[in-house]
C-alpha cells in the first residue's frame, strides 16, 4: 500500500540523489507567460500537454535506463506550474505516477510549481499521494524584479509557500535566476541570501537567456533589455554558488539543461547560454583557488603539480585546459601537472611537494 504524504521528515538528510524520471508539461497550469519564458524551447517538447499514453511511455522508457547503482526513481513533472493544473488533470497525473510507486517501480513523486499556487487547498489534494519533493520557481526575492518580469507573485508568496511546504514535511528545492530585467548583481546575491535563510534541501541557479518568441526577445530587439554576457553570468553565479556552498546547501544545477530545442539555430536569441555553464562556474572557482595557492607558495618552482579530488580534475583544468594556460602564463611555469588525490575533499586543492 502507498503511504500518503511525504516519506521523509523535513530535517532528514538525503541519502543519495534520486534517479529522476522527467515528464515535461510545458506551460501547463501557468496563468500567464513570464517575459523570459518559452518552455517548449527550454524542454524541447511541444507546447501542448502530452497524452496519458505518451506520458506513461516516457516514464517507462526512463525507468528502463535505471541501473542498480542509482537511488530509487522519482517520477518528476517539470516545465509547467503543477499545482496550477486543473483539478481533474492534476489528479490524473498524480494517479498515473502513483501507479508506478504502488508497483515498486518508483519511490516517490516530484514536481515544480509556482510559490503562489502552494495553498492549503492545493496541498490537501496531495495527501493521498506519495509526493516527496517540491521545487519552487522563486526566481527573485525582489518585488520590483518580479513585477518587471510579470511573474504574477510576490516575495511574500514565496515565503508563505515555503512555510506551508516545510510544515507538511516536504523536501523543498528552490530555483533562482540571474540577469533578470531590472535585476542587478547585488539584488541577485540578496535573493541568494534570502533563499539560504529558508534552508532548502537544494537550489538551482539559472542565467536569463533571450529565447525566441518570448516577450524578452521583443525587449531585446528594441534595446530595452540587455542580457548578461557569459563572463558576467559566470561571475554572478560564482558568488552565489559560494554563498550556498558556505551554508552547505547543494547547488544541483547551474544553467539551462541542454536540449534539442535550445540547440536549434535561433532558439537562443541572446544571453549567456552555454551547455556546460555549471562547469564554467566551477572551473572559475578552482582557478581562483589555484591562483591563491600559488601566490602564497614561496619559493615557487617552474615545475608544479597540483592535487585535487578526481571529480575536480576537469574543473581545475578548465574548459579546453584554459585554466592550465592561464596559470602557467601568470606564474611563469614551465609545467603544471594535475594529479587525482581522493583523500582530499571536493573543495581542496594541494601542491605536491
Amino acid at each position: 500500500m502507498t503511504t500518503a504524504g511525504p516519506r521523509q521528515p523535513p530535517n532528514a538528510k538525503p541519502t543519495a540523489r534520486p534517479f529522476i524520471v522527467p515528464v515535461f508539461i510545458p506551460h501547463a497550469g501557468c496563468p500567464h507567460q513570464c517575459v523570459f519564458c518559452n518552455q517548449s524551447v527550454i524542454t524541447g517538447s511541444p507546447n501542448t500537454r502530452p497524452a496519458k499514453a505518451s506520458i506513461a511511455a516516457t516514464i517507462e522508457q526512463f525507468l528502463s535506463y535505471r541501473r542498480t547503482h542509482h537511488a530509487p526513481p522519482q517520477i518528476s513533472f517539470y516545465g509547467g506550474n503543477f499545482l496550477g493544473l486543473k483539478r481533474t488533470l492534476l489528479l490524473e497525473l498524480l494517479q498515473l505516477a502513483r501507479g508506478y510507486v504502488d508497483r515498486g517501480m518508483a519511490e516517490s513523486i516530484r514536481f515544480s510549481t509556482r510559490p503562489d499556487t502552494v495553498t492549503q487547498t492545493s496541498l490537501d489534494l496531495l495527501r493521498p499521494f506519495p509526493v516527496k519533493t517540491i521545487e519552487l520557481g522563486v526566481q527573485s526575492m525582489d518585488d520590483r524584479v518580479l513585477r518587471r518580469t510579470l511573474r504574477g507573485h510576490t516575495a511574500h508568496d514565496t515565503r508563505k509557500g515555503i512555510q506551508r511546504l516545510k510544515k507538511r514535511g516536504y523536501t523543498v528545492g528552490l530555483q533562482m535566476m540571474i540577469g533578470l530585467p531590472g535585476q542587478t548583481a547585488a539584488s541577485a546575491l540578496a535573493t541568494a541570501r534570502q533563499i539560504a535563510r529558508f534552508s532548502p534541501r537544494f537550489v538551482r541557479i539559472y542565467p536569463t537567456v533571450v529565447l525566441e518568441n518570448s516577450r524578452l526577445e521583443k525587449w531585446f530587439r528594441k534595446g530595452s533589455y540587455l542580457p548578461l554576457s557569459l563572463e558576467e553570468a559566470v561571475e554572478q553565479a560564482k558568488s552565489i554558488y559560494r554563498h550556498f556552498q558556505a551554508r552547505k546547501i547543494p547547488v544541483i544545477r547551474m544553467g539551462l539543461q541542454a536540449s534539442d530545442g535550445l540547440d536549434m539555430n535561433g532558439a537562443v536569441v541572446a544571453g549567456p547560454y552555454h551547455p556546460s555553464f555549471g562547469h564554467l562556474v566551477l572551473s572559475a572557482i578552482f582557478l581562483e583557488k589555484a591562483e591563491r595557492l600559488l601566490k602564497n607558495t614561496h619559493p615557487l618552482t617552474r615545475h608544479i603539480t597540483v592535487c585535487v579530488h578526481s571529480r575536480n580534475i576537469s574543473r581545475i583544468r578548465g574548459m579546453k585546459n584554459d585554466n592550465i594556460r592561464k596559470l602557467k602564463k601568470r606564474f611563469g611555469l614551465e609545467t603544471l601537472d594535475v594529479l587525482a588525490d581522493n583523500t582530499l575533499s571536493d573543495q581542496d586543492i594541494h601542491l605536491k611537494t
